[in-house]
């Protein structure tokens, strides 16, 4: 299972999840194959948001062909598709692997995506820029020929966009000279003012190679990553990495979960980080310790972290949790699957994270869907899910008493 390349979208999670899991993962294979092959939104199974002031900009890809439209009311219609690869390639359809677009403080958008490369589940990012003129052919993000994947775009909030992805050009360096090497590794890079990123540098080593990574910013310039890591005894449990201006800063711990596994959960961390600099943290784990999804927040920049809260229905295969902080208020949103139907739960604090409201059942589906995403255009929060059945939404999520 190492090293796991292109999956279904409905991944066994873990072993005690692994049969629910197994009936959704069927009941994607079952859908249509007439109603999904061509290349256009309604054949995508990922489909990636971003607001650019009130133009919501969705990236996705369908039959190996990568997509970008925009929208101007909130995901009602969309403009014409731009394809950002000219012709169908092996598109990386890992489990926490999707493309993904930024518009930077000038206007220029980013597009990035993932082909599987060569044999030993390998992927290689590739990146596209373009503006109102159209966009650029895709180029590899670094020189590097070794794997990268699970690339994370986070606009930093003096408009530069930061790159974090999982790279294994460390590890391809010490099979060469017979040293041991577990895992992967981190690396990030800077794209500024229109411009190529910046050579790619490695952050942490002996990361786990298979899952999405978390960003959030403490300030301009401060992204702060969360991701699976590897611990001793081959325990994959997440750590959290603030950055200076210097570069990368300690590695932090952010639970003691114990989920000593020498496979890929392909289930990756969420990570918001509040106004006021608090850290808010969602994962998923099947450790000795604890099982499920879970809540943990830090108020001195991931050094501690609050005692972890279960959240979600255990039976009912809680997944994929996402984070955002946004108008003083921290939400979290959630994926749970009955064997029947997947539903889309919700849930706010008032209160940086010390208190929760009720849980909500925003929406659901009776067939495939990819993981719920939360995102907000300076004045309210939405809700992001594409399914096979009822297609993109974009759902207002409004206050909680």
């Amino acid at each position: 299972m190492r090293n796991l390349l292109l999956l279904p979208l409905f991944l066994i999670a873990a072993p005690g999840f692994a049969a629910q899991e197994h009936d959704h993962k069927a009941m994607m294979a079952a859908a249509p194959a007439a109603a999904c092959a061509k290349a256009e939104l309604a054949c995508a199974d990922k489909a990636t948001p971003f607001f650019a002031g009130n133009t919501l900009w969705l990236a996705w890809s369908a039959n190996g062909r990568v997509g970008l439209q925009k929208s101007e009311d909130l995901g009602r219609s969309f403009g014409p598709v731009t394809f950002i690869n000219t012709a169908a390639e092996r598109i990386d359809a890992g489990a926490d692997s999707r493309p993904q677009v930024a518009v930077d403080g000038k206007g220029h958008a980013v597009v990035a995506y993932t082909i599987a490369k060569g044999a030993d589940f390998a992927g290689q990012v590739l990146v596209a820029r373009g503006d109102a003129k159209g966009f650029a052919a895709p180029k590899p993000l670094t020189d590097s020929t070794v794997s990268q994947r699970f690339i994370s775009f986070a606009l930093d909030p003096s408009g530069s966009i930061f790159a974090a992805w999982i790279d294994k050009r460390n590890l391809a360096a010490a099979q060469k000279t017979g040293r041991d090497y577990d895992g992967a590794a981190l690396a990030y890079a800077w794209a500024e003012d229109g411009k190529d990123f910046t050579v790619a540098r490695i952050a942490q080593d002996n990361t786990c190679e298979c899952c999405r990574i978390g960003v959030g910013f403490a300030g301009p310039h401060k992204p702060v990553v969360m991701w699976r890591n590897m611990f001793a005894g081959g325990v994959r449990d997440h750590a959290i990495m603030t950055f200076s201006e210097r570069g990368p800063g300690m590695v932090r711990r952010v639970a003691v979960d114990n989920w000593k596994i020498d496979a890929c959960p392909h289930q990756g961390p969420s990570l918001a980080v509040s106004a006021n600099g608090t850290y808010h943290a969602t994962w998923f784990t099947d450790g000795r310790a604890r099982q499920g999804l879970f809540y943990a927040r830090s108020k001195d920049a991931g050094q501690t972290f609050s005692p972890p809260v279960a959240i979600g229905n255990n039976d009912r295969q809680p997944t994929r949790p996402f984070a955002l902080a946004a108008q003083g208020l921290v939400w979290l949103a959630w994926k749970e699957f009955d064997g029947e139907v997947a539903v889309v739960n919700v849930m706010q604090s008032r209160d940086d994270g010390m208190t929760w409201s009720a849980v909500r059942a925003i929406a659901q589906t009776t067939d495939a869907s990819d993981h719920p995403l939360l995102i907000a255009n300076g004045e309210h929060v939405y809700l992001s899910w594409l399914t096979h059945k009822e297609g993109y939404r974009l759902i207002a999520l409004g206050d909680t008493p």
